[in-house]
């Protein structure tokens, strides 16, 4: 039984909720690791060109569309034209594939608050720090290497479950009322940090390299690959929940504005993050280990920055806590935002509660990502994560693009943008130019470099790291094909449920 449509409490609750979901772990760590690969200034010169030629006007076609369809990402890819209604669910499935490893790196990031005490006793012991992690997760490296599953990481993982449902149980609802502290303590945690870091010796030789660009890279065409994919990325378009949040929106909503706000934040906070990297780093002499992997970073090379920082062990420990603390609410705002997009289009379609529908969903994730917390969880997560998001994420903003770029009036999008603007408007130079060429030829371009790079190693992801063929198709292609198929598997379950009376919202645009 379908109940009356959550709402967002205030303007702010949407916007805080919104930049809570784009702003997660990718800013805190894979964004300074790109800056380092990339030459500092170069990317982020790179990177604000690609969010204003792409981020921005995606992200405002999203919140839009979903605002005036009261739909998720299914329902209202199916309320401008029924043909359309697989892309949702391919953006939805996908989120739902995302949710389940994304809280076992959440737990990982909990269970390092607590470990963090251990930091007390490895005062300049760098091998030992670059070790805990690994060490405390009992990871084997390998994609059958099962072991056994600690139960200290368990309990992590069924508080981040838990911590995930309580803000979303509501939905909008709760979501407003949990927003106002998740998006501003991480924040205040990388200005401590920030703070910390530029007051030490070398500091200002790390700023330098986050800022100063050398613009002999910009002819590098990975450099514009990395930028695309790390707003694509960021701010969390593609994945059903900006549809979801936008369905939340009042009439009298400025989503012109408001889209520009988020952007701009989402940036924002990424640069502060890549200034506590880069100046933390180049305090304890470390400015060369910063890396592209961020779960290398945050886990193996941080540990050993946090261990040098003081020969105090104590004030080690507290600086240990305050950045996984600052991770830890980076990341629970963007997975219960994941979940809510799943959720709100699940209902949607079969008219069901919402809220036994998000604990349902909640629980079914949780069981599925208990492979995650195995030994063999860390190569698994690399496989999955590599096709979710350079392959599967990609088609569907390809997809997106094309349906409602060629398909549909890009204009009626247009207008519901500008419906409450007054002082400033999306241009529809801007918006058309994006949505219909610029992004889509992008979003080609960067899918077409993932998969020559797939073909140079060999067709198997990973395969230097002892990733078998199996593997890849087991956690990779084989979801991929789930992915895209999810849409006419939903439809198919549509048509049992109809002959026992369920009677689909034909709402469209007009």
């Amino acid at each position: 039984m379908s109940t009356e449509r959550s709402k967002w409490s205030s303007r702010s609750a949407f916007v805080l909720a919104a930049i809570g979901s784009a702003v997660g772990l990718g800013n805190a760590w894979r964004f300074p690791g790109l800056a380092a690969k990339h030459g500092g200034g170069a990317f982020l010169l790179v990177y604000l060109i690609a969010m204003l030629v792409m981020g921005v006007p995606l992200l405002m076609m999203e919140i839009a569309i979903g605002r005036k369809m009261k739909q998720g990402a299914a329902g209202s890819m199916r309320g401008l034209n029924k043909k359309l209604e697989p892309i949702g669910w391919a953006a939805v499935a996908n989120a739902f594939v995302i949710s389940v490893y994304y809280a076992a790196v959440f737990a990982w990031v909990l269970l390092m608050v607590v470990k963090s005490i251990d930091f007390a006793g490895m005062t300049g012991d760098t091998v030992a720090a670059s070790q805990l992690w690994l060490t405390t997760i009992k990871t084997t490296g390998a994609v059958s290497g099962i072991g056994v599953l600690p139960l200290s990481l368990l309990a992590a993982f069924l508080v981040a479950w838990g911590s995930i449902y309580y803000c979303i149980r509501n939905g909008a609802a709760s979501v407003s009322k949990v927003v106002k502290y998740t998006v501003f303590i991480p924040v205040v945690l990388l200005l401590v940090m920030a703070v910390n870091g530029l007051r030490m010796p070398g500091a200002m030789d790390g700023v330098a390299k986050f800022f100063i660009p050398d613009f002999s890279v910009l002819g590098n065409a990975a450099i514009w690959v990395d930028a695309v994919g790390q707003v694509f990325f960021s701010l969390s378009i593609m994945m059903a929940v900006m549809f979801a949040y936008g369905s939340f929106l009042e009439r009298d909503s400025n989503i012109a504005v408001d889209g520009l706000i988020i952007a701009f934040s989402d940036m924002a906070i990424s640069v502060l993050a890549g200034v506590v990297m880069f100046s933390t780093m180049g305090g304890v002499g470390m400015l060369d280990k910063i890396s592209t992997s961020g779960i290398a970073t945050a886990f193996i090379v941080y540990p050993q920055a946090i261990v040098t920082l003081t020969n105090i062990g104590w004030v080690n420990v507290i600086f240990g806590m305050v950045f996984y603390l600052c991770l830890a609410t980076l990341a629970v705002d963007s997975a219960f935002s994941l979940v809510e997009g799943v959720s709100t289009s699940i209902s949607d379609k079969f008219k069901l509660d919402h809220k036994k529908t998000t604990l349902n969903i909640s629980i079914i994730m949780a069981a599925m990502g208990l492979i995650f917390l195995t030994g063999a969880g860390l190569a698994w997560l690399d496989i999955v994560d590599n096709f979710t998001n350079q392959f599967n994420m990609i088609i569907i903003g390809i997809l997106e693009c094309v349906a409602i770029g060629w398909f549909f009036k890009t204009e009626r999008v247009l207008d519901e943008i500008n419906l409450n603007s007054q002082k400033w408007k999306m241009p529809g130079w801007w918006f058309n130019t994006s949505v219909r060429f610029a992004a889509p030829v992008l979003l080609v371009f960067l899918l077409v470099w993932n998969v020559i790079s797939l073909i140079k190693a060999g067709g198997v992801y990973g395969a230097a790291d002892g990733y078998p063929l199996w593997a890849n198709i087991v956690g990779g292609w084989l979801i991929t094909i789930l992915v895209f198929a999810s849409g006419y598997i939903v439809k198919l379950i549509a048509a049992a449920r109809a002959r026992k009376g369920l009677v689909e919202d034909e709402s469209s645009w007009s």
